[in-house]
């Protein structure tokens, strides 16, 4: 059952009604279960002194975009309502008239728009007023027998009106619906979910909770757990091989549904899921539509449905499914479109949000991390009404042409126009090694300015850790994400690009940045000192751009490596004969990798820097004292020593070379591969050319 979060003692600390609303709203969506991320509204009908110093009433509305879950005072739209009560007189308005007309009746310019259903809240005449998308109601109103059950478990308590999309024509069926019945204490929309009200805002929130209660004890009665979704046809496969098997195969179904525009991946096996995907009817139940109008920006009108019989051994065969699935889906989706489109309509990407995999689970598409687990989340919430819905009935769905003329709503564009515009970097995944130091930690915060998503591999990991929470708190969740690894370490460097699959789906940037630093004459150079240089930034490379150059064959949508060679790498400098020498290689394997992954799409550049002092753990080490003691200066004199040596006599930052990295790793390098770009204030010596 939906419990109540109200506390008396938390609502008597706010004294105006706006304040009163967002704390009411802000509890409606704190549980999914009761209002969808980014769904319903709600309204409070209050008084308020104007520019003038007149008292005024007001209602304060939802603002279009906003989630009631998070959204504050600002995302709220104030509106006159002695503007707004003349039009319950007119027959018809069209979308186009309610918004010009909506936005004179705004107190403050500065407000969002309103929400699309502002004219249901204002011509009901109740001060406080809430819709809301609960799981149990709308089961109810998505049963095809919905109507009848109504009756048994409201009485004449109830307003039914039958779908139709949101807009004037509909906020005047429930007005007129709940001013002819007296008894009223609800409205039940068909396919769309729920509308109460009450004398203050815990009335009405408690009218609220009550009611879904009364339909999900209904529900609950008659579920029948060993028939859900047809009974179960598939079981899930273990945690750990469903793991397993979701990493191999992501970057397959990132290629498949990346080819007009890349999108991050998800991973979901909840509970429910794998319930879901297992049962009988499966199959055609997730085909009927979406399970509220709200859903279908997000999650499409149905989602993929892979046929496949859960089995450990044939990934390949999964892997051809996937493909072929996508391709038929997206013909399908095309057709969709084509079938029902308006003059000016433009085609989304036709790819799917969400794909089911029976004995695995649920992958989520989107543009970000972040869409794809709203995409995720909106699926969840339409498991739980079809399960509700097939214990009562049968599941019933808008019509194509009805969820087209959602999905393609302006007003419901409109939300999407509120989104930040995407940048050089949006949609893409950069594998940082070395992640926790100065280059690393730059370079990650530089391409997630720009929209990237990025994982932060060091053998450090609390280090990377510490920088992924200073970006995540910056810029949202997940948009960076640590990894433990040992470059060195074949197994671990697999792992961790198997982990990234399971985190987004693959990868299309890689910083080959992890580092260390020897110093030795020549003839005092020890095996284990060589080995140790080329095991890291020789062999290391070699492993992390081999997985990565797996990893993009599979998705077939191009990749960039950007290698941190150093001017040692064509410099031969004096007593680091172990270090120049891993440095060369790295820069010629790079060109070696970038011949063959040219028919690829797949770009490698180096970036050629010296003298990395600030934010350096090599430079914070030995490193610093015996390249000091080699030119007979104090260790605190290095940078001032180096900065002299440049033609331009400047010091190089990580800053620096992470405007290098991300030249390379954008549109504006497309045409540039095999490329050595040096960053070192000019060292003559280390001139390329």
């Amino acid at each position: 059952m939906v419990q109540s979060l109200w506390q008396s003692s938390k609502a008597s600390e706010f004294t105006n009604g706006l304040d009163q609303l967002v704390y009411r709203s802000n509890l409606i969506g704190a549980d999914r279960r009761v209002c969808n991320i980014y769904g319903g509204n709600t309204s409070t009908k209050t008084t308020v002194k104007d520019f003038r110093g007149r008292d005024i009433e007001v209602m304060y509305v939802k603002g279009s975009g906003s989630d009631l879950g998070s959204m504050k005072a600002a995302n709220f739209t104030g509106l006159r309502m002695e503007d707004i009560r003349p039009l319950f007189e007119r027959d018809a308005m069209t979308d186009e008239e309610m918004v010009a007309y909506l936005g004179n009746c705004m107190i403050d310019a500065k407000h969002p728009r309103a929400s699309i259903e502002t004219l249901l809240h204002a011509f009901l005449p109740f001060k406080h007023v809430d819709h809301t998308h609960p799981d149990a109601i709308i089961s109810l109103c998505c049963a095809d027998n919905g109507r009848h059950l109504a009756e048994e478990i409201f009485g004449n308590r109830f307003v039914w009106v039958p779908y139709v999309r949101p807009g004037f024509t509909l906020s005047k069926m429930i007005a007129e619906g709940v001013l002819a019945n007296p008894n009223a204490e609800l409205v039940l929309m068909e396919k769309h979910g729920l509308v109460t009200w009450g004398e203050t805002s815990e009335e009405s929130y408690a009218q609220t909770i009550k009611i879904i209660n009364e339909a999900e004890a209904f529900i609950e009665a008659r579920v029948n757990e060993a028939k859900l979704f047809g009974g179960v046809k598939h079981e899930a496969l273990p945690a750990e091989v469903r793991r397993q098997i979701v990493s191999q195969v992501m970057p397959t179904i990132r290629g498949a549904v990346s080819d007009v525009k890349k999108m991050i991946l998800s991973f979901d096996d909840q509970d429910d899921v794998l319930a879901f995907v297992g049962g009988a009817d499966a199959p055609q139940l997730s085909q009927v539509g979406a399970a509220c109008p709200d859903h279908l920006v997000h999650t499409k009108v149905v989602p993929l449905f892979i046929d496949w019989t859960p089995n450990a051994e044939d990934i390949d065969g999964l892997k051809s499914k996937l493909i072929e699935g996508v391709a038929a889906y997206k013909e399908q989706y095309k057709a969709y479109f084509e079938e029902n489109k308006n003059e000016g309509d433009v085609m989304f990407e036709a790819a799917p949000r969400v794909i089911l995999i029976p004995g695995l689970g649920m992958i989520n598409t989107g543009k970000s991390w972040a869409l794809s687990q709203v995409s995720g989340a909106l699926y969840h919430r339409a498991i739980s009404v079809m399960r509700g819905a097939t214990a009562l009935g049968s599941f019933v769905s808008l019509s194509a042409n009805e969820s087209y003329n959602v999905e393609y709503w302006p007003l419901e564009l409109y939300k999407l126009s509120l989104a930040p515009a995407e940048a050089e970097f949006s949609r893409k995944v950069a594998f940082i090694t070395g992640g926790a130091g100065g280059i690393g930690s730059e370079t990650a915060r530089r391409l997630v300015s720009e929209g990237a998503h990025v994982v932060l591999a060091d053998l450090n990991l609390e280090g990377a850790q510490k920088v992924a929470q200073e970006i995540n708190d910056k810029y949202g969740e997940n948009r960076a994400y640590a990894v433990k690894m040992d470059v060195t370490d074949e197994q671990a460097v697999q792992a961790a690009y198997a982990e990234v699959a399971l985190v987004y789906g693959g990868v299309d940037i890689i910083v080959n940045n992890a580092g260390l630093a020897t110093s030795s004459p020549f003839d005092e150079t020890s095996l284990k000192e060589w080995n140790l240089n080329i095991n890291v930034l020789g062999t290391g490379y070699f492993l992390v751009a081999r997985e990565a150059f797996k990893q993009m064959k599979q998705q077939g949508i191009g990749g960039n490596m950007v290698f941190i060679g150093s001017k040692n790498s064509i410099f031969a400098g004096k007593s680091v004969t172990a270090y120049s020498s891993a440095k060369a290689l790295e820069a010629h394997l790079a060109r070696c990798i970038a011949a063959e992954g040219g028919e690829f799409g797949i770009r490698v550049n180096t970036i050629l820097p010296d003298a990395i002092l600030q934010g350096s753990a090599i430079w914070n080490g030995a490193w610093r004292n015996e390249r000091a003691a080699a030119y007979g200066i104090e260790p605190d004199q290095l940078e001032e020593h180096y900065r002299k040596r440049t033609t331009l006599l400047v010091n190089i930052y990580p800053r620096d070379i992470a405007e290098g990295i991300a030249f390379f790793a954008s549109s504006k390098s497309d045409k540039t591969t095999g490329c050595m770009l040096t960053i070192d204030g000019g060292v003559p010596a280390a001139f390329t050319r």
